[in-house]
């Protein structure tokens, strides 16, 4: 038997290069080693403000978007987290066993609530809880995670630990998943600050290449995005962000290794570094918009997708969620 992976992403805005790159490449590339479960996260979407008229279409673009990208049905399963009830229902089960100290020393959600200030919701703070649950539903060997989500992944192993030891010691009911890490790639940076990730909450557009981007945006937004005055470009300078960062975009895009780009690059200026990652960018997204374009033609096509991915989700998640409120001293539905 395949491994199981598990993995999902936000359906808030377009999916943008750090997403693909840092994600979205690397299912797809490995997909065929694997038993793979990918979900839109919907829930997650709403634990920020958001806009009720705009959520359902970006739920379906992304779940396109899967498709475009190269996700094979043969190999993995694609549904949306609203439409498996099981999502919800876990996370309140889990709320009652998680400490709150443990949510509250979450790095993101700090960073966040300091943003919303008096606003902030408990959905926010609840976030790895739902995250958790979306994970540990599936009892998934393997999690793919950036560098920056190992907390959330850790909380969902203590979480996993504290429900096997306090409620099903004898037979453990839920799997501690590893996580899957790859470094290169992991980390892509915002256009307008190299120290900084590139972001779907950026409020600035020319911090982010969206995968749906038209080539004119793509240029205006490698023409326009911060370098510094030297000339030569080099890999991994701390002195230099967004020498780096640019340069590992062109290695990703390009699939070139960081030697030949290294040595290609190393006597170019920004004048003739930028038109070159622009039109290796604009190479890299054509198939996938043409894709796009393909699937969101069919809408059929898609909700048969979404349709056959939420019945063999489900069939996983409940049968969790049964041993679970077993476990827990529930008494089984009549």
């Amino acid at each position: 038997m395949a491994m199981r992976v598990l993995s999902g992403i936000q359906s808030t805005g377009n999916l943008h290069l750090g997403n693909y790159l840092g994600a979205i490449r690397n299912w797809v590339e490995g997909q065929s080693q694997y038993e793979n479960y990918l979900f839109v996260a919907d829930l997650h979407a709403i634990t920020v403000p958001h806009k009720p008229e705009e959520l359902a279409a970006n739920t379906y673009t992304l779940a396109a978007l899967y498709l475009a990208c190269g996700l094979d049905l043969k190999y993995s399963t694609i549904f949306i987290q609203s439409h498996v009830p099981a999502h919800s229902e876990l996370t309140w089960l889990f709320n009652c066993i998680t400490p709150l100290n443990w949510l509250e020393d979450m790095i993101q959600f700090k960073e966040k609530a300091v943003k919303q200030g008096e606003n902030v919701s408990v959905g926010l703070l609840d976030y790895p809880v739902l995250m958790a649950s979306d994970i540990l539903l599936y009892q998934p060997d393997k999690v793919p995670v950036g560098e920056d989500q190992k907390q959330h992944l850790e909380i969902t192993r203590d979480i996993a630990a504290r429900f096997n030891y306090q409620f099903a010691r004898e037979n453990p009911v839920l799997k501690l998943p590893e996580p899957l890490i790859r470094a290169e790639g992991a980390r892509v940076m915002s256009l307008t600050d190299g120290t900084k990730k590139m972001s779907k909450s950026d409020p600035s557009e020319l911090s982010r290449i969206n995968l749906l981007d038209t080539p004119d945006q793509i240029q205006q937004k490698i023409k326009r995005c911060k370098t510094d005055p030297i000339r030569g470009l080099v890999f991994d300078d701390p002195e230099r962000p967004e020498c780096n960062n640019l340069l590992t975009l062109y290695m990703l895009l390009s699939g070139k290794t960081k030697q030949e780009v290294a040595a290609e690059c190393q006597d170019m200026g920004w004048g003739q570094f930028k038109p070159l990652l622009t039109e290796t960018a604009i190479a890299a997204l054509k198939p996938i918009q043409d894709k796009y374009n393909e699937v969101m033609a069919d809408k059929g096509y898609l909700e048969s997708v979404l349709r056959d991915g939420k019945q063999k989700a489900a069939a996983i998640a409940n049968d969790t969620l049964s041993k679970v409120k077993t476990a827990l001293g529930f008494s089984v539905p009549l």
